[in-house]
């Protein structure tokens, strides 16, 4: 199930190469050969015709114009046991069309996907095993400086998505919509949403306080209909949405989480069909009722 979040994570790292190394660094001390240029590399990383494997984005660090390091970042929001048993080929693949040393980097806001990504993945060849470079809220700097904002605006938003619900979420949405402030249109207004939908509500009125002071002013589309003053209706309207996604994200994580608890599989068309649904009801019951079927089958035949 793709969604506004996945997307707009993604376009992080897509809008600034050097963000998933800079993680790797100075979040997660990961030792990276010495680079002048980073660019995004095709993240399609299938080598045989019948299965497709693709990342959600590929960084290739140059060093004088020769690649020198490779970086596959995933976004994962929410379990998903199939995905994660896709990475171990990602990595061989990717290395294998670069010869250049390969890392995976995976971001979870939420902490509880956070720990479940980082589990090592065994392999079964003795000593094969893949620990998975995990950014999540702990190692996303908490950006709230409107200046260190500016110069990597991209990071900002990524901090506003990973700590929008603590109550350092104002100062740290200021500082990312000063820096978007001074982007292009489409970028201000992309990271403008990410930022807004990422805040719990009592940043929001924050915000809108600020903004009706006068003290802040910002002329997206997107701010005008969900902050400024005399648009009620459409700040409830993207409230509900944002809120309606959420949980039904949140449920479908739940869901997965209980099945795999139980030991039920779910692969395949089921697990599409879970991934896709945006009944939030239906979802609810079939979490109520995870914690009794006995597989897959029965969960849908009731």
């Amino acid at each position: 199930m793709v969604s506004i979040q996945h997307e707009g994570l993604v376009a992080l790292f897509r809008n600034r190469p050097t963000l998933a190394p800079q993680l790797l660094k100075d979040s997660l001390r990961v030792n990276l050969p010495a680079f002048t240029e980073a660019s995004i590399h095709s993240a399609e990383l299938t080598e045989v015709v019948p299965t497709q494997y693709r990342a959600d984005l590929v960084v290739l660090l140059h060093n004088d114009g020769r690649p020198v390091s490779a970086v596959i970042v995933e976004v994962q929001l929410a379990r998903d046991e199939e995905k994660r048993r896709s990475w171990p080929s990602y990595i061989t693949n990717l290395h294998a069309r670069t010869g250049c040393p390969t890392s995976l980097l995976v971001i979870a806001p939420d902490p509880a996907v956070a720990r479940w990504c980082a589990r090592p993945i065994e392999l079964g060849h003795p000593g094969f095993v893949l620990e998975p470079l995990v950014a999540g809220p702990t190692a996303i700097p908490v950006v709230t400086d409107e200046q260190v904002a500016r110069q990597s605006p991209e990071l900002a938003v990524l901090s506003a998505m990973a700590h929008g619900q603590t109550d350092k979420a104002p100062v740290i949405a200021q500082a990312a919509l000063a820096a978007a402030h001074d982007l292009d249109e489409e970028r201000s207004n992309l990271y403008v949403d990410l930022v807004v939908m990422s805040l719990n509500d009592a940043a929001r009125i924050a915000l809108e306080e600020l903004m009706q002071s006068g003290k802040y002013e910002y002329q997206s589309e997107f701010a005008r209909r969900y902050m400024a003053q005399g648009h009620e209706e459409g700040r409830q309207e993207g409230r509900q949405e944002g809120r309606q996604e959420g949980r039904q994200e949140g449920e479908v994580a739940a869901l997965l989480e209980v099945l795999d608890a139980r030991g039920i599989e779910v692969k395949g068309e089921a697990r599409e069909r879970i991934l896709a649904c945006a009944d939030l009801e239906q979802l609810k019951m079939w979490l109520r009722q995870a914690v009794t079927v006995r597989s897959i089958d029965e969960l849908f035949r009731k």
